[in-house]
């Protein structure tokens, strides 16, 4: 497999410095991406260098994923506005714990000489004062060279203007290519095209530092057809994280992408080949309704990321809330995850006390929740047969529930015609 026209079909590669498919070509290469570790979580947009990462190591080569500990104290200004908060050693450690097991899910760090290894930028810097930096690593980059990249240029020129911490980040990432180049013979650093700048700078050191040859690689930054952000929803970030996001909505946020983007993101997000994905196109051209290749996508990514049994799960919980599943599949998941399931849903909490004595339909759901504004207004649909407890649809006003009732001794789940739901929670 050729790493390079592997990402050039999938429509990944940006950015590449001459000679670097060369020295490719050559035998195996060690090369890396720095990944950010302002959370304990990577989020969808990390997926992308993830998978360019598996790409490179399928390809033969020895990937290593730098986790930014160091970096992750002074934070990286590429794209952004302003400068954004430093985080404690502690906080640093817990969200670099959590990012590791990630990665371990993807990357296969027992397979002989192309190991995958993670590093922690924090181990060389930990120790280097201040006037070693500016000694050993400042005198060889000018403030010109550094004036000119347009991460500099854009902040310098806005109205926040930049932080001397922030100027100095390509010079801090720079020398972490120089410390891998020298240490681990990494002769190649890849990461998205708004880093671009920050990689040359690593390429530029080991030049000017000690006449060493170093390579650049990007990928596309990933974006929706219709230009908005890749990765966001209204509730924010799509996490890996299923504590963050459940993988019921992990599966949804893949099964609900767009056609067009659906074209994309098969290609960058999963590891079918091309035969496979022009199979999959045509099937979905041919028939657009069965959205063939989201559900293809949705299922890919949720089983690599969450595993098999996650999946079905989510797919139950698709169907419970889209189809006909009873509501036993409810006793099958936890507390988070029926919270999970109906995150995003009206949610309303009452007394357990209260309810272990009894509570008649109407009061349950005009009085001790807001399913319906008014008792009239409940009496009326549920004399029309409209309103579901449990998925048993109300047969009189005067039902009453009562503890007995309760999914999991907590849930209980109205349904308001076919597609609104409530989750009441007794507590």
């Amino acid at each position: 497999m050729n790493f390079v026209e592997e990402l050039r079909w999938r429509g990944m590669l940006h950015d590449i410095m001459p000679g670097t498919e060369d020295l490719l070509n050559k035998g195996m290469v060690s090369g890396y991406i720095g990944f950010d570790p302002t959370a304990d979580s990577l989020h969808v947009g990390s997926l992308a260098q993830i998978m360019t990462l598996i790409h490179f190591q399928r390809a033969g080569h020895k990937p290593f994923a730098l986790v930014g500990g160091a970096t992750g104290m002074v934070g990286d200004p590429s794209g952004k506005s302003a400068e954004r908060n430093l985080l404690s050693e502690d906080v640093l450690q817990h969200n670099l714990d959590g990012i590791k097991a990630q990665l371990e899910k993807f990357l296969d760090f027992n397979s002989g000489a192309n190991s995958a290894e993670m590093v922690n930028n924090y181990d060389w810097f930990k120790d280097f004062t201040f006037l070693n930096f500016i000694r050993d690593v400042g005198k060889h980059i000018t403030v010109n060279y550094m004036m000119a990249k347009d991460s500099v240029k854009n902040r310098i020129s806005g109205d926040t203007g930049m932080s001397f911490t922030e100027f100095t980040y390509q010079l801090v990432q720079g020398y972490d290519f120089y410390y891998l180049w020298k240490n681990h013979n990494c002769t190649l650093q890849m990461g998205g095209s708004d880093q671009w700048g920050n990689i040359v700078t690593g390429t530029e050191l080991i030049r000017r530092k000690d006449a060493g040859e170093a390579y650049a690689l990007t990928t596309q930054l990933i974006k929706k057809a219709d230009g908005s952000k890749f990765g966001k929803t209204e509730g924010g970030n799509i996490w890996l994280d299923p504590a963050k996001t459940s993988p019921y909505k992990f599966y949804q946020f893949w099964l609900n992408t767009s056609d067009a983007d659906a074209k994309t993101y098969i290609r960058i997000f999963t590891l079918f080949d091309k035969q496979t994905i022009e199979a999959l196109e045509a099937e979905q051209d041919a028939a657009p309704h069965l959205r063939t290749l989201q559900k293809a996508l949705a299922k890919d990514i949720t089983i690599r990321v969450h595993g098999e049994i996650e999946y079905e799960k989510a797919i139950k919980s698709s169907d419970f809330l889209f189809g006909n599943t009873g509501i036993e599949f409810l006793n099958e998941l936890n507390d988070a995850e029926v919270l999970g399931l109906f995150d995003g849903l009206p949610q309303y909490t009452i007394s357990l006390s209260e309810l272990q004595q009894g509570i008649n339909a109407v009061d349950l759901l005009a009085a001790h929740s807001q399913v319906f504004t008014s008792k009239g207004e409940a009496k009326k649909m549920i004399q029309g047969g409209g309103v579901a407890v449990n998925k048993v649809k109300i047969s009189s006003e005067t039902d009453i529930y009562n503890a007995n009732n309760l999914i999991n001794n907590k849930f209980l789940v109205v349904q308001k015609g076919k597609k609104n739901y409530f989750l009441i929670v007794a507590e």
